[in-house]
């Protein structure tokens, strides 16, 4: 099985099968997330948001909806180009690699839907946590949004098949050297494809160490989307709200 998967992100996020196979997300539940997060942190109307790793620009597009003034960025070419049809004021979209700091700061900074640990140096969390605490203001607050990658391993499903858009996508999932693997096969117009997917299986205390590290503040740690106190057994995320 090959290994040369260095800067799998910047192939896959970029292509039109990822938006395919992952089109079914659940946009109410992103919303109500937002909601309830930007009361926690009491945000207020015009305060300034970072999106970071924001994709297509789900949360960001919802979060400008609500008043806030939202920067998203990305890594993706194609998906930043797409964001930017919906560009208006206050509401922005940019290329940028999250590992450096962004040259602006802003009230909050959002990392979500597990769009951290793609790297393939550990020390790149470190310096992605670092880079996070530079764009904020002297008061903001950050957010990871990460999966409980001790449930996640628990409930892996080591084979499935989905068919998404008139694709058949073979899927097979595999925990090795620390990192959970996700290898994605199909084909399209008699062409074979095959993407895999490498997230590390952090838990709350490499973040504690990270935190630590940075000279950043952990505030809170959630389990789900309703901000309820997470529990390492049986939480699906692992949700953490911290200041610089």
């Amino acid at each position: 099985m090959s290994k040369d998967i260095n800067y799998w992100y910047t192939s896959w996020f970029n292509t039109p099968y990822y938006h395919i196979l992952y089109k079914n997300r659940d946009h109410k539940e992103a919303a109500n997330f937002m909601n309830k997060l930007t009361s926690h942190l009491k945000l207020e109307k015009n305060d300034r948001i970072l999106d970071l790793a924001c994709g297509r620009g789900r949360h960001a597009k919802y979060l400008f909806r609500k008043g806030f003034d939202v920067t998203g960025v990305d890594l993706s070419e194609e998906s930043i180009a797409y964001a930017k049809e919906y560009e208006r004021d206050r509401l922005h979209f940019v290329r940028h690699n999250m590992l450096e700091p962004y040259p602006d700061t802003f009230d909050a900074v959002f990392n979500l839907f597990t769009s951290f640990g793609y790297f393939e140096k550990e020390s790149d969390n470190l310096k992605t946590i670092k880079s996070i605490k530079n764009s904020l203001k002297p008061d903001g607050h950050g957010v990871i949004d990460f999966l409980n990658s001790k449930l996640a391993i628990k409930n892996l499903v080591p084979q499935e098949t989905k068919v998404m858009g008139g694709i058949t996508f073979h899927i097979e999932k595999y925990v090795e050297d620390g990192f959970i693997f996700k290898n994605i096969r199909f084909k399209d117009q008699g062409e074979e494809f095959l993407f895999t997917e490498r997230i590390m299986a952090l838990t709350l205390a490499h973040f504690e160490r990270y935190f630590e590290e940075a000279d950043v503040k952990l505030l809170d740690v959630f389990g789900d989307y309703y901000l309820n106190k997470f529990d390492a057994d049986t939480s699906e995320r692992l949700i953490l709200l911290f200041r610089r």
